[in-house]
């Protein structure tokens, strides 16, 4: 349930001491899933949201892609502020061509919005909906985004839930543009391997359309970092599709409330050394595989 902003309780900011990266990061490599908050004072959050974080800005992930040797980034627009695009825009005009923007729409956008949003940088719209965090799916405005999409060569991003994969498997199917499938599709790993939302998700992956982000490690491990419980999902997505695996920080970590929950992001790179311990598929996964999707 969204709160009002009166109500929305404080959640945590960042963790400002990342770990050094543990493997050499390839040459431009990409963080293909952050946020932008704020600051407030210019880009004010939603009046309806789930929580109230901190302004995280856009020069605090400058100094963090410079701290783990990010080199290009795709800024996704947060449900924290709303269908307003503003902040996720002016961050990639701000970073001088190094970074993408995926945008998120509702029922008021029209054809000349989303032409005038791809002149800025958008390169997808996001479709939101994993109930943690509020948002249903709107088959209608879906339907006319893919659309628009088409014409554009634009991706989709779907926010799901993992018991949502067999329900839209069939629809995820056939799209006709590019689909991304955010934080392994919060797999939940003490159901196995074989368990029927990930053998969905395999399936998928398989298709040539279908791109999943390896990231949100710390919002699906059950254990904790190191994530060991996670590693065997993501080392199956990679061996499935090497060449449609993406990665991403998700900083600055929306909704944490506990400490001990906020992740490093120096580790939440690092582990992507035991997902693909093979240094040219990381490099696969980190610097060819998102230049091929999001260009340059």
């Amino acid at each position: 349930m969204m709160s009002d902003a009166s109500t929305a309780p404080a959640c945590l900011g960042p963790d400002p001491t990342p770990e050094p990266p543990a493997f050499p990061v390839p040459p431009g490599a990409w963080d293909t899933h952050f946020h932008v908050f704020g600051p407030t004072a210019r880009f004010p959050y939603a009046t309806k949201r789930k929580y109230t974080p901190p302004d995280a800005p856009v020069e605090n992930y400058f100094a963090l892609a410079a701290a783990l040797g990010i080199a290009r980034g795709v800024c996704v627009h947060p449900n924290l502020h709303g269908a307003d695009n503003a902040v996720t825009l002016d961050a990639v005009r701000r970073s001088q061509g190094r970074f993408v923007a995926i945008v998120k729409l509702d029922d008021k956008a029209t054809l000349a919005d989303v032409r005038a949003m791809h002149d800025a940088g958008a390169r997808g719209a996001r479709f939101a909906f994993n109930p943690e965090h509020g948002g249903e799916l709107d088959p209608v405005l879906l339907e006319r985004v893919i659309a628009w999409a088409h014409q554009l060569g634009w991706c989709l991003e779907m926010h799901m839930a993992a018991d949502e994969l067999p329900k839209l498997g069939e629809r995820l199917a056939a799209l006709p543009v590019p689909v991304i499938i955010d934080h392994m599709a919060r797999v939940d790993p003490s159901l196995g391997v074989d368990h029927v939302n990930f053998r969905t998700l395999l399936d998928l992956v398989r298709l040539p359309h279908v791109w999943v982000k390896l990231s949100g490690a710390d919002r699906i491990t059950k254990l904790g970092p190191p994530y060991d419980d996670v590693v065997p999902y993501a080392q199956a997505l990679i061996a499935a599709a090497s060449d449609r695996m993406i990665w991403g920080t998700d900083w600055p970590h929306s909704g944490i409330f506990d400490p001990k929950h906020m992740p490093n992001d120096g580790a939440v790179l690092n582990v992507l050394e035991r997902f693909a311990p093979d240094a040219d598929i990381r490099k696969r996964i980190l610097v060819d595989n998102p230049a091929r999707l999001f260009g340059g």
